[in-house]
């Protein structure tokens, strides 16, 4: 599929009215996690699209452009109001939490498993640990606040235990920047990276705003401190953009990415209904796609395939359960810090690293962390915690259902390796000297 090979309508073709921006939505209690999921992927990816035009606004001299831009953000707003109309409004913020972060799960999982370059793929891997437990967080809240389990949420497709600690994830924002890609990326990187920036950006939004307005003091806390987990997620995706991108240039990828994401939306949907949405809208981001080559052409000289080649899409993005990957991931590089452009265990940092030198400011008393005392609340109340796991956590030190850990990933020695199993334990016959 090229979608520089659509046939195309006006920009004011796309102008709806009010009916057809407020569809029905669809039912929590029958929809499958990957439409949910995939609704909020394109909410995010719309509103990226608006922010980076604003943006792009505030910055042009050329009224031309900015009138054209002003177009442009007004058809995207448009379909963002149209997908969030999706949403239905019995399904609470916890619910739709927990979809957030399914698909930070299992998008960045699935990112990481089809990325070439080794930079952008480490970075994937180092961030799906901490949405991971993200969602682990989550779910002991609801399962206290509503009675509601996580699992039937997801759809049995992600599993709900601890990743990396939450508390562990605060590091220095310097840590947070690495090495960008150039123009010579391969598309699926270019893609990968925009992909995950506004996927991770819209999360960012969402509990910045959620935590002012939250019925207590214990989920405010919660959506505050993993809000600013995601603002470090937001940095460290976004440092992997190319930044020699002109505006035109980084206008034309948002408008391909939208095309991209809608295709591989209608290709994986289950939900017929839903289907014909992803249709509807991809024939709208072709509209808008080609009116960008036109600025592009008019305003720089510049040709669409200097930005993303021929255009043919790679393989559609597919949402589904990751659980052999994550487990994967999570049982090799649990102990990892990022550092500076790169990353290294906590086992091997210096004793007056960043990392140590911020949780210590962050974390001066790890037993009030606001991610620690929703786990720890949920022990005190039914004497566990809330999870469900297909197999023991890969984390021995994780395992532990009564007591929630905050020195993986954060302590040297937090994670210690299994003891090797001995002769006795398999069962064979003392030898001679043991």
């Amino acid at each position: 599929m090229n979608p520089f090979d659509q046939k195309n309508g006006r920009l004011d073709d796309c102008i709806v009215d009010w009916k057809g921006l407020y569809p029905a939505p669809y039912n929590k209690n029958e929809v499958d996690p990957y439409t949910r999921t995939r609704i909020i992927l394109m909410n995010g990816t719309e509103f990226e699209n608006v922010w980076y035009s604003h943006q792009f606004s505030r910055h042009c001299p050329n009224g031309d452009v900015r009138r054209q831009l002003a177009l442009l953000r007004r058809l995207e707003q448009q379909q963002q109001k149209l997908l969030s109309a999706l949403k239905p409004p019995d399904e609470t913020v916890l619910e739709h939490t927990i979809g957030y972060e399914q698909l930070a799960v299992d998008l960045t999982a699935h990112l990481a498993q089809r990325e070439a370059d080794p930079h952008v793929k480490n970075a994937l891997d180092f961030a799906l640990l901490e949405d991971f437990d993200h969602l682990y967080r989550y779910a002991d809240l609801m399962d206290m606040e509503t009675g509601v389990h996580a699992e039937d949420l997801v759809g049995h497709y992600t599993e709900v235990m601890p990743g990396r600690p939450t508390i562990s994830e605060h590091c220095y924002p310097y840590d947070t920047i690495k090495k960008p890609i150039d123009n010579t990326a391969a598309l699926g990187t270019k893609l990968c990276v925009g992909i995950i920036t506004a996927a991770e950006q819209q999360t960012m939004n969402f509990y910045m705003n959620v935590c002012g307005t939250y019925q207590n003091d214990r989920g405010r806390k919660l959506y505050q401190e993993i809000g600013m987990i995601e603002e470090q997620h937001v940095s460290h995706y976004g440092s992997l953009m190319d930044p020699a991108c002109t505006w035109l240039e980084n206008l034309l990828m948002h408008q391909y990415i939208e095309c991209y994401l809608y295709y591989s939306c209608m290709e994986t949907e289950s939900c017929p209904k839903t289907k014909q949405v992803w249709q509807w809208l991809y024939d709208q981001e072709t509209i808008h796609l080609a009116a960008t080559v036109r600025l592009l052409q008019k305003e720089e000289k510049k040709d669409y395939q200097q930005v993303v080649g021929k255009g043919d899409f790679p393989p559609p993005i597919c949402l589904c359960s990751n659980i052999d990957y994550v487990r994967q991931v999570l049982g090799s590089t649990v102990q990892q810090a990022t550092c500076r452009e790169s990353y290294a265990s906590v086992d091997n940092l210096e004793k007056d690293a960043d990392f140590f030198r911020y949780q210590g400011r962050v974390n001066a008393d790890a037993a009030c962390v606001p991610s620690h005392m929703v786990i720890k609340d949920h022990i005190g109340q039914f004497t566990r915690d809330y999870r469900w796991e297909t197999a023991p956590n890969p984390i021995q030190q994780l395992r532990d259902v009564r007591v929630d850990n905050i020195d993986v990933g954060r302590v040297p020695g937090g994670v210690q390796p299994p003891p090797p199993p001995t002769m006795m334990g398999m069962g064979a016959r003392p030898q001679p000297g043991i």
